[in-house]
Order: structure tokens, then sequence, then C-alpha cells
């Protein structure tokens, strides 16, 4: 005969709309099989019979008697609510020790009359007669026994006898040590434990609301959760169905036909769940990663474990009781949760130090980027001056001749990202063709954002009417955060009264270690030039064009619509030195040496230095900006710069002290890494 064994919690049973779910699901089940209807007290009985005192077991005699009037009518409902009226008169003259084995009297003689009334060959059995606690053997024996022709029956969960014959209970949560003792005892196909969840979860749900049922797990996984606190199911339950060789599927009664776990002999390795007792935390399961991903998971949160130690079951957490559900979640997101990936394909345009120092870094990085953001980089395409690459599967070669941007506007999937790495005067003119394909641009491209106003804004208009970013963090200050910090002010309204800037690294750096007589100005100029620290043309950066675009770009960020045209530029040397080939500028440099060593002398003498700085200040309703060298005190911040560290001291309304950012000015890898922000952001 197949016997399938149904083990009903106190959720399940909690009203006469949930009894009739469990019996519809019973009825099912019938039809496969006898079934061995096992049910817990309703919910929230056994709490009152054990310290509810009279009011409260009054309040459970007025809930079950609602149930049966709901349930039944005519002569049945009065013989049912006699029956119940009758347990409760008993209970009142019980012992107080035994008065908590009414609950399941109360909930199965109920459940038992309405499959009787349904005409059901049901039969109610009596646990307090069949099951012997801490006597395995002779429970079989009477279980075994006493099931015998009927097709449905039902018996209290939870209660027993002990060896004396005295009347027990198998302990909170025995109602599915019960089950699987009934299901041991007449070696059932099924054992099925029914709940308010959906299967045992990789942690409580009450707790952690990402929590997701785990399909199938081991008899001993199922121990170890919970025996560590799950509470979906008592740990006792486990070894009776393990001897016996039957799985145990956890369902939920309010989802029958959703998600369940099956416990049995096969399931996963590896970590299964995360449970928690008082303050100790425990990550079920095996891996030799446990106990530092466990670490940094709290380090993540800012919470320092108390002890972390493996165990058997897997590795145990000991933390504050205040902080317990926040490090249950980490532990659970590093352990449990997939993170969504968002795929990202980068078209880079570029061919020099800073795009390879980028290729090289999103290679090294993209493991952890993608572990930590949940965003997977992918170089999809490349491109030199003159020939470009695309494959988006990854492996781009740069081998084709044509129009790099119109073609990744015909092929680019959405989320992509243009990266622009070059020096450019006029590819910043497709930028808008690529935003309003839905093709974000990051560029470290400064003079895409040196442009009229009337383009820079149409820029970011484009930007904005198609959902994606435009980034150029890299523009003012290489991996400096300068732009954000300018921009997040201007947009809350915290109005900009002065900005100056230190931004030309060549020039900072020149001047830094120019000691007039030791070397001339010009000299110093042209090894700078020959370690490529200078622009192909030196004269970009001594005549104030570098600086300028710099300005220009932070104006706009403070909401200053700067033009070039507006910016007083005071080069190092007269204007009229910069006529002519590069040799005849060296020339006037040399010519100039007295003056710009006299300038030197002159600060020298006051303790001051000489800096080149761009400036814009607030001027009644407008403003005016600026760029020349400047002679610096020790009590500026820019004074105490080295070699080709920037500065940028910003003061505004809202704030007494101004914002000083500071660090360094250049180097592939510090824009590489910026370029990387922005693309991330």
């Amino acid at each position: 005969m197949s016997y399938r064994v149904l083990k009903f919690g106190g959720s399940s049973v909690a009203s006469a709309t949930a009894m009739s779910r469990v019996l519809d699901i019973v009825e099912k089940e019938a039809q496969k099989g006898t079934v061995i209807l096992v049910s817990s007290a309703i919910s929230g009985c056994t709490d009152a019979l054990l310290d509810g005192g009279p009011k409260a077991i009054k309040e459970m005699q007025k809930r079950h008697q609602d149930i049966v009037k709901r349930l039944f009518t005519g002569e049945e409902r009065e013989e049912i609510q006699a029956r119940i009226d009758g347990l409760f008169r008993e209970l009142a003259v019980t012992p107080n020790d035994e008065q908590v084995t009414f609950g399941e009297l109360l909930s199965t003689t109920i459940l038992a009359a309405k499959l009787q009334q349904e005409g059901y060959n049901a039969k109610w059995l009596d646990s307090r007669k069949l099951v012997v606690k801490d006597n395995q053997e002779e429970t079989y024996r009477r279980i075994k026994e006493a099931v015998e022709g009927a097709e449905i029956y039902i018996a209290p969960g939870f209660i027993c006898q002990d060896a004396a014959g005295k009347v027990s209970t198998l302990g909170r949560g025995g109602s599915d040590f019960s089950a699987s003792l009934f299901a041991a005892a007449v070696k059932a196909e099924s054992l099925q434990i029914w709940t308010d969840v959906p299967g045992i979860m990789t942690a409580n749900p009450k707790q952690v609301p990402q929590a997701r049922t785990i399909p199938t797990m081991t008899y001993n996984a199922a121990l170890q959760m919970a025996t560590c606190g799950a509470k979906v199911l008592y740990a006792p339950t486990v070894a009776p169905a393990m001897e016996a060789g039957i799985d145990i599927e956890i369902k939920n009664t309010f989802a029958h036909d959703g998600k369940y776990t099956v416990i049995g002999k096969e399931g996963p390795k590896g970590w299964i769940g995360v449970a928690s007792q008082a303050d100790t935390i425990t990550v079920v399961g095996s891996g030799a990663d446990g106990v530092p991903r466990a670490e940094k998971a709290l380090l993540t949160e800012g919470i320092s474990a108390l002890s972390i130690r493996e165990t058997e079951a897997g590795v145990e957490l000991k933390v504050r009781q205040k902080v317990l559900e926040q490090a249950l979640r980490a532990l659970h997101r590093a352990f449990f949760q997939e993170l969504p990936t968002a795929e990202i394909g980068l078209f880079i345009a570029g061919d020099g130090a800073v795009a390879h120092a980028l290729y090289n870094m999103i290679k090294s990085a993209a493991e952890n980027v993608e572990a930590r953001t949940g965003k997977r980089l992918t170089i999809v395409g490349k491109a030199n001056s003159k020939r470009y690459g695309i494959d988006l599967t990854g492996y781009p070669v740069i081998n084709t001749q044509g129009s790099y941007v119109d073609a990744i506007i015909n092929v680019a999937p959405k989320g992509s990202i243009f990266v622009d790495c070059t020096n450019s005067e006029t590819l910043y003119k497709r930028y808008t063709d690529l935003l309003e394909a839905g093709i974000g641009v990051v560029s470290s491209n400064r003079r895409s954002f040196a442009v009229p106003y009337p383009e820079f804004a149409a820029m970011h208009a484009a930007a904005r009417e198609n959902g994606v970013p435009l980034r150029y963090e890299t523009t003012v200050g290489a991996a400096l955060p300068i732009l954000e910090s300018i921009s997040r002010g201007a947009n809350s309204s915290d109005e900009v009264t002065s900005i100056e800037a230190v931004v030309s690294c060549t020039l900072n750096q020149i001047l830094g270690d120019y000691l007039p007589g030791r070397e001339s100005f010009a000299s110093m100029v042209r090894r700078a030039q020959e370690a490529g620290l200078t622009e192909a043309d030196p004269r970009m950066d001594l005549g104030g064009k570098d600086a300028l675009r710099k300005l220009l770009i932070l104006s706009r960020e403070a909401g200053v619509r700067l033009e070039e045209k507006d910016v007083k530029v005071e080069p190092v040397i007269p204007a009229d030195a910069f006529k002519g080939s590069v040799e005849d500028f060296y020339a006037a440099l040399e010519a100039y040496e007295p003056e710009l060593a006299r300038k030197a002398d002159a600060a020298n003498a006051k303790g001051e230095r000489l800096r080149f700085v761009a400036y814009l200040r607030k001027n009644g309703k407008s403003y005016e900006a600026g760029i020349g060298i400047r002679s610096v005190a020790p009590e500026h911040p820019a004074y105490y710069l080295r070699g080709t560290e920037n500065a940028i001291i910003v003061r505004s309304a809202f704030h007494p002290y101004p914002l000083v950012i500071q660090g360094p000015g250049e180097g592939a890898r510090e824009a590489a890494s910026s370029i990387l922000n922005d693309i991330l952001r």
C-alpha cells in the first residue's frame, strides 16, 4: 500500500479558509494513495495554552467555534461544536503540564470531522497512544497496527506519551517530528511538510527579503540548517526520514503549486544558506573561501565580528545583536545573491598612453569591477587616427578604414559607451550623433568641451534628452574629482564666487624647479618637451591655451557661461614671441630670461613662489576671468604644490571656507582610472 504523509503547521490551519485549503491539498493527494494528515494546533493556540491564562483560553475556544461555524451547518455543526466545547471542559480539569497538548486535539478533531462529512473513510488517530517518546521501535509498531482500513488518517502532531504512559510532547516544532515518525513507520512514498514559506530558504525571509528557495538539499545540510536556527524544519525530523530513505518535501500551503524544497540523499555541494540563533550566525555549507568571504562581507558593511571560526556546519560568526539583521543581509548578499549583470560595451578611440593604460586597467580589473558593481565591461571597439576595429564578442582588431562613429551607431547595443582618449579637435562634433543614438560618451579630450558654449550646451541637451551619460572628469586634473565637486554645488544652488586653478602640470613643475642662474627657463622647457611633459607644441602650455581650456570647463561646470574671449590671458612671455617657428619661440624665451629671473627673484625675496594660475571671480553681477603667472604666499594652497600636482581652490556663497582639491595632475594611469570611474558612475 502506498502512503503519503502530509504535515500542516499552525498558520496552515489558522482559520476556516486555511483549513479548506488544507482539505483541498489532502483530497488531491488522496487520489495517489492513503494519506496520513498530521496537524499542528492553530496558530497562537500553543502559546495561549502555555501561559495565556483564562482569558486567552476563552479566546481560543471562540476561534475554534468560529472555524466550526464556517465549515459546518445544521446538526453537524451542533455536533462538532459540542465536541469542541467538551474538549475545552476536559482542558479545564487537566493538569497544567498536559494542557498544552490540547491544541492539536482540537485542530485535528475539526479536520477529521470535515473529511468524514465530505464522504471520505477518514479515521482520527490518537497520537498520545501511538507515539512513545524516545522509543522509535515501539512507536513504529503501534502506528503500523493503527493504520488499517481507512482512506485518510488524521493524527495530532507534537503530542505523545512517555515511557511510563503519561501524556507528553515532542518539543516545540515537534509536529514535524511526528510526521517523520509516521512516515518512517509505514515506509511512506512521500513525506510533505506544509508551512507558510516556499520551502527551506537561503535565509529567513523576514530578516533577508532577498532569500530564495533551496530546490534540493541533503539530509545533513537540512539538519545543519535546522540546528543552526532555520525555523522551517524541526531538527529531529530528519533522522527517521533519513534512516528510512524517504525524501522530505517542504511546501507552501498558500502557494501549493509554487517553489518547494526536497530533502534527500542528493543535493548541491558548497554553501547552502545562512541561519541565526541569538547573536550567532552560521553560513551553512562548505568551501575554502568561507572565512575570508564572510569577513569581507561584514567589512563592506562596517561590521566587526566578535568572533569567527570554521565549524562542522560551516562558518560561525558572533556579532552584536543590534547589527544581526544587517550582518545576515551582508552575508546572504556575499554568498547567495547573484547580482544582475549589466553588459557595457566600450568603443574606445585613441592609441596613446591613456588609451593603452585604460585597456590594461579594464583587463586587470574586470573581475573585481563585475563583483563590486554588477557591470561587465567589454572592449568591443578600438580605433587610432586612421583605422578602427569592432567585434561585439570582445576581440576587436584595428584593420578597417572609414567612419568609426558611423560604424558604432550602426551596431552598438543598448548601454554602450564611446570613450574618447584622443586629442582630436573635431571628434566632439560627432558626440551629439552618438548621444542621440543612445550611446553614452566618456571623454578625456578637453578640446571637446572648450568649444563655443552653444555647442557645449547642445551636447548636454542631447545626453539629457536621450537618457545617456556624458562625462569628462578627466579633462581637468586627471584623476582628481574636481568637476563633479563643482557641479554638485552648482546643482544645489550654491553659487560659486571664485575659482583659482593651478592646472598646467608643465608650468607648475618648471616654475617649481626654476632657480635663476642655475639653468635658463628656456632650457627647462626644452627638457620638459623632450620628456613628453608638454604639449607637442610647448607654446600651447606657455601661451596659456591648455590652462584656458581647463578654465572654460571649470567655469561651465560652475554654471558660468564663459567663452574664450571673456578670459584675459597673460602668457609667460609677450605674445609676439609666439610668432614664427618653435625654434624662434625658444630663442625669444632665452632672450626673455632676465625678466623671468627678475620675477622669480622678487617672489623668493618675499618668501613666495611663482605659479601659473587661472582664475574666475565674481565681480558684482558678472564674472571676470584670467590666466597668468602669479606670486603666491605660504598661506595660499598652491604654494606647497610639488612637481606636476594640480590644485583647485573653490569659494562659494554657502561655505565660509574654500574647497581645496589637490593631487597629481597628469599620468596615463591616473587618467585611465578617472575614465574608468566615469564609465562606472
